[in-house]
C-alpha cells in the first residue's frame, strides 16, 4: 500500500507518502489536481494539456457560499478504484462468412393464402417485377438485393438464391456451412411468392417444375445450416418462423447437454443464433403501393431510401419534393462532405446511440460491436421497427430488444433530413437529370463509383449547407461535462446502469476525505448515467472539423475514472483512437497522450495493440521530443512527457517485444535523461519505464551499467519527493532481479543477470554495492512506502547471495549469545564468531587488497543484516513484515546450515532467557493487526510468534575489524525460538500464495496478558511468508540440531567455522558463476537484444538445481554450504506492488476537482461549515484573551478519570476533543465537555516506554494524533472520533523519529513539535541530536545536537537541556552553526521552553528547580523577569499561546504530596491568577511510575479556548477554566 503521490504540495505531508500498503486507500487525499513535490506544486483545475481551466469547473453562482480556503492536510487518504470487466470480453462474439439471400417470388403467381389489395406494394429490391419477363426479373432483384447486402459489408460472399427447390435449398445451405466452418452464416429468406409460416415451423419453396409448394422444417434447416448462423425472416407471419426456431433450438442444445455433454469446445449452441423477423405471427406485411413489396428488407439494406421517403410521405415541406427528386440526392454514402454521406453518416450516429442507451451494455456489444454486418443489420433494425410499427407490423428479433420506435433521438434525425432536402431544389439545378426512375440512392452510389469519380466529394457544382446535428451533439456533450454530469448520486434512473454486486466496488471520489463523513447514503453514491451523445462522438472522431474538439470532449470524459473508460472502450473507441497516432497533426497531440494514459492503466493489455500498429513510436517520439521543434506546441510538456513514459512501461511491462521495441527507439536513454528533470511527476515515471524496460531483460542491463544508470538511480534516493525515491528503488530491484510483472506468481531472481563485460568479482562487488547505498540512504527514511520498496532491493540480495547472509547472521548469533550470557564473565577464546572471521582473512594474508575487499564486503554484508533486523521492527507493520519474511528466511538457511554441525557453535543449544532490571529490555508481545487478540493461538497449537523487539545500543568489535558499532535490534534467540517450531506457518501451504487485501477490524481497547497492538492501516497487503512449505511437528530436541540438508554429512565433522564460511561464500561465487556461463552461452548464441527470461527463475546451471535455485556440490569442488536451502520455501524476491499503485494516478480524475472541493457536496458544505465554525471560535477566543490575564483561573469545568497516569495531553483547538495517553502505550480520546470517551487504542511502544509527546495536526480540516513514544518512534493515527468517521482507528504512518535514542534512567523520552504553517516536525529529547522532518518530503532536513527541543516560530526553534541550558537555532544555517544564542541562567533540568504569547522573539522557560524566566533573544544573556512559583520543584509548565498567563504544577514527592498545586499566572503583573491543589487521598509510589521522564503530571492550556487541563499521578484529568466576564 503506497500513499498518493500527487496529495497537495503547499504545506502538506502528501496523504500518499504515509501510505504503507500497496493498493490501500489509507493515506490518499486531495488527487485530482496535483501531487506531493517539495520543488512544484500544481494547483486549480487541471485542462486537459495540464493548464488552468476555468471552464472545467461548476459555472454556478458562488456569491452566497464562500470559498474554501486551500488547506492541506497532512496524512489524508484515498479511494478503491473499481475493478471493471474487461471490455474485451465481448459475449458471444461472432464473424458473418458466408451469406445465402433466398427469394421465393414466383412473379406473376400470387400465393393462395395472400389477398393483394389493387394497388399494391410491388417494388422488390427497388425493381418493379412487371416491367421486365418474370426469369430477367428475379435476376435483377437477386443482383440489386446482393448489391445492397454488399454496401453493408463487401467483404462477405454473397450467394443469390432464386426460386429454390428443396433439393437446390439444402445444397446451397449445406456448402454455405462448409465454407463459413466455424464462422456464421447469413440466412436471408424472402417468402412474398409463398404460402406463410405454419405454426409449426415450417416454410416454404417449390418443387423442380413450380407446381407445387414444398415445406421444410425449420429442424432441416437447422441440421443443414447448424451453428452459428444469422436469420432474416422476410414474409408475412414471420414470428412463426422465430418462435419456432427457439423452441427447437433449445431442444436440440438440452439434448446436446443431455446425451453429449454439450457441445464440442468451439462449437455455438443453436439458441445464439440470432434472428430479425418481419412482423409477429399473426400479422401481414404492409402492402402500401408507396412502400416496396420488401420493406422489412429495404430497411435492413437501403436505410437512407426507406428513411426519406417515409419522411416526405409523413412531413410536409415548403416545396413540394417528390421521391423521385429524393433519389437525385447529391452525393456519395461513403463521403461525409456530401448532403447523402452526412445524411448515412448522422443515421449512423443515431442509430448507434438509440442502441446505446436502450439495450444492456452485453447485447450491445455482442450486436454492434462483434460483427460489420450483424452491426449495420440492427442498426437498421431499428428504423424498421420505426417504420413498420406505423403499418400495424411489429418486427421481432431474437434476442429480443427494448422498443425504441419512439425514442427522443428520432426526433433529430427528422430535423436532420428536413434541414437536408429543404436544400434539395437548389442543389438540383446544378445537378444534371438522368437518374433512373426507381434506382435506389445505394445503387446509384455505386454506379457513380464505377464512374471514375462522378458527383464525387470534389464536386463543388452545387454549395450545400452542413448539418449542426454533431455541432450540437457535441454542445450538449461538453454541457453534461460542465454542468455536473461527473458529479456522483444515487443509484437509480439518472445512475450508471451498475450490477447490484458491483456497487460495493465503484468509485466513490471523496467519500474517504481527509474526516469522513458519517453519512450511510455517502457509501452507496455511484457515477452518473452516462451522456447519450458518446456513441456520436465516436462518430465525430472521423470527421477532420470536428475531430480535435470530439478529442478534447472525450479526455474530459475519460479523466472521470476507470468506469467513464471502460464505456469509451465498449462502445468502440479503441481502434479509432489507435488509428490517430498515425495522424501527423501536433495539435492533437496533447488529448491524445492524455487519453491514450488513461487506456492504458485501465486496460494494460493494449500494449499488444500499441506493439502491433507501432503505436509505440508515437509516445517515443513525444518523450524524447527535445529536438523537435514542434514540441513547442505541447503544453506543460513535462506532465504529457511523464505519461508518454507511464505508456512506454506499460508496454514493456513483462512484455519481450514490448521492452525491445522500446530499446529501438530509444526510450531507455531519454528516461535516463529525464532523471534529471525538474517535474517530479517525470522523473519518477522515467524510473518506472526504466525498471520495466530492463526488468528480466540481460542485454539491457548490460547497456544500463555500462551508461551508469545504477549509480543515477542511486543518486536519485536523496530526491525530495518520496515517489521519486521509490520509483528509484523499484527501479533497482528489477534491475537485482526483482519481477515487475503484474502476476503475483512472478517471483524474479537471476540478479543483475549477465554483466559478461564485467569480471565476475567487479560484478559481485556491484550487486553489493548498489544494495549497501541503497540500505544506508533510505534505512531511515520518514515514508513507509519507501522502506518498503528498500526491503525488495534487500530481499533481491539475499536470494543471490545467501551465503554471506547466513555468515552475518551466524556472527550476530554468536555475539548475541555471548551478550546475554554476559561477555565479562568468557574468556577471550570463546569469541567463535571472532576467531572465525580472523582465521577466514588470515587465508588472504598472501594479497593484503585481496583481504582488505574481502573484510569491506562482509561488513557491508552486515551493515545490511543490521538494518534488516532493525526494519523487522519497524513501527509500520507492513514494513515488519516484509522485513521478517526475509530474516526469517535467512534464519531458516542458517538452521540447514553446516553452521548446526559445528563442535563450538551455540546453535545446538537452546537459548538461555535473559532477564534484566532494566525495563527497557523486556517487551510486550505484539499481535498482528490483521488478527484478533483471541485468534493468536495458532492451528498447529504453537504460541504466538513474537516480532522483534528493539533493545539497547551494544558495541561490539571484532579483532578483525569487520564490525564498529552495532545496534542491537533484537535478540537472535527469540528469531531462533520462533523458526525451531513455535511458529505457526500457514497450514497446507506448497507455494508463495498471493497476498490478499486485509480489512482492519474494530481494534479491542483492553490489555491481554501484556499484549497490545496499535491500529493498522485501512488496508493491508503484506503478508508474512514462511520458509517452510508447511508446519513443522515439533521436536523433542532443540529442532535446530535435527534439521539438516539433504544426504547432510554426519552431525559432527573436522572442519572449522571458517571453511563454513568460506564454502558458503563460495557457493554463492558458483551461483554467479553458473548464473554467467547460462548467459555466456545465450550471448555467444546470437546477439541483439532479447527479452530473456527469469520471470520465475529457473537457472540452467550444469548441475542439479535445489528448490531454493543453489548448486549441489557435484558442479564444483566445493563441499561445504552446497546445497544449503534444499527444503526451504523460496520465497523470495518479495514481490513490489508501487508500480501497480503509481498506475493508479492515471486512473483518478485530473480536471476536475476532488468531491471535497465540489461546492455543494457534503464534504464540500462539511468544510465550509468547520472552516466558518473556526474563524469564530477565533473572533471569539481573541476577545477572550484580552480580557484572561486579569481574570481568575479558578472555574472548574470537567473532571475525567482514566486507567494509569495522564503522562501526555493534547486539545484540539477547534473541536471539544481531550487525547490523553497513560504512562504505558494506552491513548484515550475525550469529549472535554461532555466528559465522554470517544475512543481508546494502543499504541504499541515497548513496555517500559512511554508515549512522551502527544499532538494533534490538521486541525483545521478535522485532526490526526500524533503520537511521540520513548522509543524514537513517531506513530500518526486517524478516524479517532466516531461520530465523524466510519469504521476504527487507523494507523497513518510511523517511522523512527530519532535513532540514537540514549537509554538513561530517567529522561525526557521523546520531545516533537509540529508546525502546522510550514509541515515540519521537530523531534528531540534522550538523544544528542534535534531532527527536523519535513512533512513534504517526508525526509529530514536537519539534525542537530541536542536533548530536548520546542519549536519557534519561522525557521528558528528552541531547544532545552538537562543541564539548564536553552539554545536558540536557526534551521537556515549549516548544522554545526545552527546555534545562534545560548543561555546558561537555569540551574538545573529546564523542563519546558515556549515563545511568548503576544511578544516577538520573547520566550518563557521554566526548570525543575521551579523557576520561571522571561527571555529576549535580542538582548543580553540575562534573563528579563524571573518567578520563582515552586521553591520545592516543578513538575510540570506550560504557556497559553493566546494570551499573556503560564501554569505551572509543584513537584511530587513523599513529603509534600497534599500539598502539589498547579497554579496559573500573569506575564504582565507576576500575579497569580488561580491555583488548583490536588488534594491526594494516597500518597505517590516511591518509585516514578514513569521511568522515562521526571513529569509525575501533566499540564497543558487549551491552543484557543480559555482552559487547561491537568493530570496527576491518581488517573484524574481536571480541566479548569477563566472566569471571563459575562460580556465581552
Amino acid at each position: 500500500m503506497y500513499g498518493n503521490h500527487h496529495a497537495e504540495g503547499s504545506n502538506g505531508w502528501p496523504p500518499a507518502r504515509w501510505k504503507g500498503s500497496d493498493d490501500s486507500d489509507t493515506e490518499r487525499d486531495y488527487r485530482s489536481t496535483t501531487r506531493s513535490e517539495a520543488s512544484s506544486s500544481r494547483t486549480g483545475v487541471r485542462g486537459m494539456n495540464g493548464l488552468s481551466d476555468p471552464d472545467l469547473r461548476h459555472n454556478g453562482s458562488m456569491t452566497d457560499i464562500p470559498d474554501v480556503s486551500p488547506i492541506h492536510p497532512y496524512w489524508a487518504r484515498s479511494d478503491i478504484l473499481p475493478v471493471m470487466i474487461p471490455w474485451r470480453a465481448a459475449p458471444g462474439k461472432i464473424k458473418t462468412a458466408h451469406a445465402a439471400l433466398v427469394l421465393c417470388l414466383n412473379i406473376d403467381v400470387d400465393p393462395p393464402d395472400v389477398v393483394k389489395t389493387n394497388p399494391c406494394a410491388i417494388l422488390e429490391a427497388w425493381v418493379d417485377p412487371h416491367t421486365m419477363p418474370s426469369m430477367k426479373a428475379i435476376e435483377v432483384i437477386g443482383q440489386n438485393l446482393q448489391h445492397q447486402f454488399e454496401g453493408l459489408n463487401p467483404k462477405i460472399t454473397y450467394k443469390p438464391v432464386l426460386d429454390p427447390s428443396k433439393d437446390d435449398l439444402k445444397k446451397v445451405c449445406v456448402t454455405a456451412r462448409k465454407q463459413a466452418v466455424e464462422d456464421a452464416v447469413l440466412f436471408h429468406y424472402n417468402g412474398h411468392g409463398v404460402p406463410k409460416p405454419t405454426p409449426s415451423g415450417e416454410l416454404w419453396c417449390f418443387n423442380r417444375n413450380y407446381t407445387q409448394y414444398i415445406p421444410i422444417a425449420l429442424q432441416e434447416l437447422q441440421s443443414w445450416l447448424r451453428s452459428p448462423c444469422i436469420y432474416i425472416w422476410d414474409c408475412s407471419s414471420a414470428g412463426n418462423l422465430l418462435t419456432s426456431f427457439v423452441k427447437f433450438a433449445e431442444q436440440r442444445d438440452s439434448e446436446a447437454k443431455l446425451h453429449g455433454g454439450g457441445y464440442p469446445e468451439g462449437a455455438t449452441p443453436f439458441s445464439e443464433c440470432i434472428q430479425l423477423a418481419a412482423c409477429a405471427s399473426d400479422e401481414q406485411l404492409p402492402s402500401c403501393p408507396e412502400l416496396p413489396a420488401d420493406l422489412f428488407t429495404s430497411c435492413l439494406t437501403s436505410p437512407i431510401d426507406i428513411a426519406l421517403r417515409y419522411f416526405l410521405f409523413t412531413n410536409a415541406l415548403p416545396s413540394h419534393i417528390s421521391p423521385d427528386q429524393v433519389m437525385q440526392l447529391p452525393g456519395d454514402l461513403k463521403d461525409r462532405r456530401t448532403p447523402l454521406g452526412e445524411l448515412n453518416w448522422i443515421f449512423t450516429a443515431i442509430t448507434d446511440t438509440i442502441a446505446w442507451t436502450t439495450f444492456p451494455r452485453e447485447v450491445f456489444t455482442r450486436l454492434y460491436r462483434s460483427d460489420l454486418l450483424i452491426a449495420s443489420l440492427f442498426r437498421n433494425f431499428l428504423l424498421a421497427e420505426r417504420i413498420m410499427k406505423n403499418y400495424h407490423c411489429t418486427p421481432h428479433t431474437y434476442p429480443s430488444l427494448p422498443a425504441t420506435n419512439t425514442h427522443p433521438l428520432w426526433a433529430s434525425w427528422d430535423l436532420a433530413v428536413d434541414a437536408c432536402l429543404r436544400q434539395l431544389p437548389e442543389l438540383l439545378k446544378n445537378v444534371e437529370p438522368g437518374v433512373e426512375k426507381e434506382l435506389s440512392l445505394g445503387a446509384r452510389s455505386r454506379r457513380q463509383g464505377s464512374q471514375s469519380g462522378a458527383n464525387a466529394s470534389g464536386d463543388k457544382s452545387y454549395i450545400y449547407t452542413p448539418s449542426r446535428f454533431f455541432t450540437d451533439q457535441l454542445t450538449a456533450f461538453e454541457v453534461w461535462i460542465s454542468r455536473g454530469g461527473s458529479a456522483l448520486t444515487k443509484p437509480g434512473p439518472l445512475s450508471l446502469p451498475i450490477p447490484l454486486d458491483q456497487l460495493q466496488e465503484l468509485e466513490t471520489p471523496g467519500h474517504l476525505a481527509p474526516y469522513s463523513i458519517n453519512v450511510d447514503t455517502e457509501h452507496h453514491l455511484v457515477p452518473r448515467k452516462p451522456p447519450d451523445q458518446l456513441p456520436i462522438v465516436l462518430q465525430v472522431l472521423l470527421s477532420q472539423p470536428h475531430r480535435l474538439r470530439a478529442l478534447i470532449l472525450l479526455s474530459q470524459f475519460v479523466d472521470l475514472g476507470p468506469w467513464a473508460v471502460h464505456l469509451a472502450l465498449t462502445i468502440g473507441i479503441f481502434p479509432y483512437i489507435a488509428r490517430l497516432l498515425q495522424a501527423a497533426g501536433q495539435d492533437l497531440k496533447p488529448v491524445l497522450i492524455f487519453i491514450w494514459a488513461r487506456i492504458s492503466a485501465v486496460d494494460p493489455s493494449c500494449q499488444v495493440d500499441l506493439y502491433n500498429n507501432q503505436g509505440y513510436k508515437y509516445f517515443a517520439s513525444a518523450l524524447s521530443g527535445q529536438d523537435d521543434a514542434r514540441q513547442a506546441h505541447l503544453p506543460n510538456g513535462s506532465e504529457h512527457k511523464a505519461m508518454c513514459a507511464f505508456i512506454l512501461s506499460t508496454i514493456a511491462r513483462d512484455y519481450a517485444n514490448g521492452q525491445n521495441a522500446c530499446w529501438r527507439e530509444r526510450v531507455f536513454d531519454s528516461c535516463f535523461d529525464h532523471l534529471d528533470e525538474g517535474d517530479f511527476l517525470l522523473r519518477q515515471w522515467s524510473a518506472l519505464c526504466i525498471a520495466q524496460i530492463w526488468d528480466a531483460n540481460d542485454e539491457i542491463k548490460v547497456y544500463g551499467v555500462d551508461r551508469g544508470m545504477q549509480d543515477k538511480l542511486i543518486a536519485l534516493l536523496s530526491d525530495d519527493s518520496p515517489e521519486v525515491r521509490s520509483a528509484a528503488l523499484y527501479a533497482l530491484s528489477t534491475f537485482l532481479g526483482a519481477s515487475g510483472s503484474s502476476d503475483l506468481e512472478k517471483l524474479g531472481g537471476g540478479g543483475s543477470g549477465t554483466m559478461y563485460q564485467l569480471d565476475e568479482r567487479i560484478h559481485f562487488r556491484m550487486e553489493v554495492a548498489v544494495v549497501t547505498g541503497a540500505a544506508l540512504a533510505i534505512k531511515e527514511d520518514a515514508s513507509p512506502m519507501v522502506r518498503k520498496e528498500l526491503l525488495v532491493l534487500i530481499s533481491c540480495l539475499v536470494k543471490e547471495w545467501r551465503g554471506y547472509f547466513i555468515v552475518c547472521a551466524w556472527i550476530y548469533w554468536e555475539e548475541d549469545r555471548r551478550w546475554k550470557e554476559g561477555e565479562e564473565t568468557q574468556h577471550p577464546d570463546d569469541d567463535v564468531a571472532a576467531i572465525a572471521v580472523t582465521e577466514w582473512l588470515d587465508s588472504f594474508a598472501d594479497d593484503e587488497d585481496y583481504r582488505a575487499e574481502n573484510r569491506v564486503l562482509l561488513s557491508s554484508f552486515f551493515t545490511i543484516f543490521s538494518i534488516l533486523l532493525e526494519l523487522s521492527v519497524d513501527p509500520y507493520q507492513e514494513v515488519a513484515t516484509q522485513a521478517q519474511t526475509i530474516v526469517d528466511y535467512t534464519m531458516a538457511l542458517l538452521l540447514e546450515s553446516p553452521f548446526t554441525r559445528l563442535d563450538n557453535t551455540t546453535l545446538s543449544f537452546p537459548p538461555a532467557q535473559h532477564t534484566s532490571k532494566n525495563a527497557l529490555n523486556s517487551s510486550r508481545h505484539r499481535v498482528s493487526s490483521n488478527t484478533s487478540v483471541q485468534s493468536t493461538q495458532s492451528s498447529a497449537g504453537g504460541p504466538p510468534r513474537p516480532q522483534l523487539t528493539r533493545s539497547e545500543t551494544m558495541t561490539s568489535t571484532f579483532s578483525n575489524g569487520v564490525s564498529n558499532t552495532l545496534r542491537r535490534t533484537s535478540s537472535f534467540a527469540n528469531v531462533l525460538r520462533n523458526l525451531a517450531g513455535n511458529i505457526a506457518f500457514p497450514a497446507g501451504e506448497e507455494g508463495r500464495s498471493s497476498p490478499k487485501p486485509q480489512i482492519a477490524v474494530q481494534e479491542r481497547t483492553e490489555i491481554v496478558e501484556g499484549v497490545s497492538r496499535p491500529p493498522s492501516p485501512n488496508l493491508n497487503f503484506a503478508q508474512y511468508a514462511s520458509p517452510y512449505s508447511r508446519p513443522d511437528s515439533p521436536h523433542e530436541e532443540y529442532p535446530g540440531v535435527s534439521r539438516s540438508p539433504v544426504d547432510s554429512p554426519p552431525s559432527t565433522m573436522d572442519f572449522l567455522p571458517s571453511d563454513v564460511m568460506e564454502a558458503l561464500m563460495e557457493e554463492d561465487m558458483e551461483r554467479l558463476r553458473a548464473r554467467r556461463r547460462v548467459s555466456d552461452r545465450r550471448h555467444n548464441g546470437h546477439h541483439g537484444h532479447h527479452g530473456g527470461g527469469h520471470h520465475g527463475h529457473e537457472p540452467h546451471f550444469s548441475g542439479g538445481v535445489s528448490p531454493s535455485g543453489s548448486t549441489f556440490s557435484v558442479d564444483s569442488s566445493v563441499i561445504l554450504g552446497l546445497g544449503t536451502g534444499v527444503g526451504i520455501r523460496d520465497v523470495l524476491p518479495l514481490k513490489s506492488r508501487f508500480y501497480d499503485w503509481c498506475c493508479e494516478y492515471f486512473k483518478e480524475p485530473q480536471m476536475r476537482q476532488p468531491e471535497v472541493d465540489e461546492p455543494g457536496s457534503v464534504q464540500y458544505n462539511y468544510q465550509v461549515w468547520r472552516q466558518q465554525r473556526n474563524e469564530h471560535v477565533m473572533e471569539d477566543t481573541e476577545k477572550q484573551a484580552r480580557e484572561a490575564p486579569r481574570c481568575r483561573w479558578d472555574r472548574p469545568v470537567k473532571t475525567i478519570q482514566i486507567k494509569g497516569l495522564p503522562l501526555s495531553l493534547a486539545f484540539h483547538a477547534y473541536d471539544p476533543h481531550l487525547v490523553i495517553a497513560n504512562e504505558a502505550d494506552v491513548i484515550t480520546v475525550w469529549d472535554w465537555i461532555k466528559g465522554q470517551r470517544l475512543n481508546q487504542f494502543f499504541n504499541g511502544n515497548p513496555r517500559g516506554t512511554s508515549i512522551t509527546s502527544l499532538h494533534i495536526i490538521n486541525q483545521d480540516v478535522g485532526g490526526i494524533i500524533l503520537a511521540g513514544a520513548a522509543d524514537g518512534m513517531i506513530r500518526l493515527y486517524r478516524n479517532y472520533d466516531p461520530n465523524l468517521s466510519v469504521g476504527p482507528v487507523q494507523m497513518v504512518s510511523a517511522f523512527r523519529g530519532l535513532n540514537e535514542v540514549i537509554q538513561v534512567r530517567r529522561g525526557s523520552g521523546i520531545v516533537t513539535d509540529w508546525k502546522q504553517s510550514n509541515g515540519t516536525l521537530m523531534v528531540g529529547g534522550d538523544s544528542r541530536i534535534v531532527r527536523v522532518w519535513d512533512a513534504h518530503t517526508e525526509s529530514q532536513v536537519m539534525s542537530c545536537h541536542a536533548l530536548a527541543s520546542d519549536s519557534g516560530i519561522s525557521s528558528t526553534f528552541l531547544a532545552s537541556f538537562a543541564d539548564g541550558t536553552v539554545k536558540y537555532f536557526d534551521r537556515r544555517l549549516e548544522e554545526d552553526d545552527a546555534v545562534v544564542r545560548s543561555y546558561h541562567q537555569h540551574t538545573s533540568w529546564v523542563q519546558n521552553a515556549k515563545w511568548h504569547p503576544t511578544l516577538g522573539a520573547h520566550f518563557i522557560s521554566a526548570s525543575l528547580d521551579g523557576e520561571v524566566k522571561l527571555w529576549d533573544v535580542r538582548g543580553g544573556d540575562s534573563p528579563l523577569d524571573t518567578w520563582d512559583v515552586f521553591p520545592h520543584g516543578l513538575s510540570a509548565f506550560d504557556v497559553h499561546e493566546e494570551t499573556e498567563v503560564f501554569a505551572a504544577t509543584s513537584s511530587l514527592s513523599a513529603s509534600n504530596w497534599r500539598a502539589q498545586r498547579t497554579d496559573v499566572q500573569s506575564l504582565a503583573s507576576h500575579r497569580s491568577l488561580g491555583s488548583l491543589t490536588t488534594s491526594l487521598s494516597i500518597p505517590p509510589p516511591r518509585e516514578n511510575v514513569a521511568p522515562f521522564t521526571p513529569r509525575t503530571s501533566s499540564l497543558i492550556f487549551h491552543p484557543r479556548e480559555m482552559v487547561y487541563g491537568a493530570g496527576f499521578w491518581d488517573g484524574s484529568v481536571r480541566i479548569m477554566g477563566c472566569k471571563l466576564p459575562s460580556v465581552v
